[in-house]
């Protein structure tokens, strides 16, 4: 991929992007602002990695029994003022997605307890018709720090098409059942947090997205639900995981994303050319659920 023509800078110059220059492209700007300029039904899969709205205390968050302080979700990009803007926000971004999306395309969109709920609502209320959800358990997940809940080890992905006419979305069942827990392939995927190489630093070592993804969930989102050939957007991609996974699964991509930061990552990691395994060895607990 020519690293050189990566990335495309949004302007208040441009109306409409036409899909063949924006193919395999990373546009830098606002996502709600980038989203109005994208042709109708052009994409056939949505992967959507909102901010949480995690409202985490202003103080340090220290671990109960090491005593050792947690780096949590400090981003500006997750604060909001209240639920009322958040609401606003998203319903904006499943507008504008909506209409963008071909007529059997299907949409993820991820998030944890703190919002889903409201995104799944806001979801139903635009006519989105909700398939199913997976839930990703992360078996190396974020220590428990206070003592005084149960350990945050999981996320949910709500998987769905724009209406309940859309009766021909992709869904590639064998793959489904391979990558679910058990004898059934239940919707439940045992994936670690992104450590090690994969994991993106700064300069300074530090992680460069509070909240990257790992490889294996997006190939399982993508090989579930499109087929080669197909046009993948992620209108908030933090460091480029939808579109690095898509170049590599025979997909072509739309990314979009604001933060600068975010962008000199993905230009870094697209001179490596991915290598993304087709097996992916078990969990402990999947051995576990193996009867299940």
């Amino acid at each position: 991929m020519n690293n050189e023509k990566l990335v495309l800078e949004d302007s208040k110059e441009i109306t409409l992007f036409q899909l063949s220059v924006i193919k395999d492209r990373i546009i830098q700007g606002d996502a709600l602002e980038v989203l109005k300029k994208l042709p109708n039904e052009c994409v056939d899969l949505v992967f959507i990695d909102p901010p949480y709205f995690l409202q985490l205390p202003k103080k340090k968050l220290v671990r109960w029994n090491a005593k050792t302080t947690v780096k949590g979700v400090e981003d500006d990009w997750d604060k909001f003022e209240s639920f009322e803007e958040y609401d606003s926000f998203i319903q904006k971004l499943l507008i504008e997605t909506s209409r963008i999306m071909k007529e059997n395309a299907a949409l993820w969109i991820i998030s944890t307890y703190h919002s889903v709920h409201r995104i799944g609502k806001i979801m139903q209320d635009l006519g989105y018709w909700l398939l199913s959800d997976v839930i990703w358990v992360k078996n190396n997940p974020m220590p428990n720090w206070l003592g005084v809940r149960f350990t945050n080890a999981t996320e949910t992905i709500i998987w769905a098409v724009k209406n309940k006419s859309a009766k021909k979305y992709t869904f590639n069942k064998d793959l489904a059942k391979e990558f679910g827990i058990g004898k059934v392939g239940a919707n439940v995927w045992t994936i670690p947090l992104c450590t090690g190489k994969e994991r993106q630093k700064d300069k300074e070592g530090n992680k460069l997205h509070s909240t990257q993804k790992p490889v294996e969930l997006l190939k399982r989102i993508i090989l579930t639900t499109s087929n080669e050939g197909d046009m993948v957007l992620d209108p908030m991609s933090g460091t480029g995981t939808t579109g690095y996974v898509a170049n590599q699964l025979k997909r072509n991509f739309i990314m979009i994303e604001r933060e600068g930061k975010y962008i000199e990552g993905m230009k870094e990691r697209f001179k490596i050319s991915p290598s993304i395994p087709k097996k992916r060895k078990k969990s402990s607990i999947e051995e576990e659920l193996e009867t299940y």
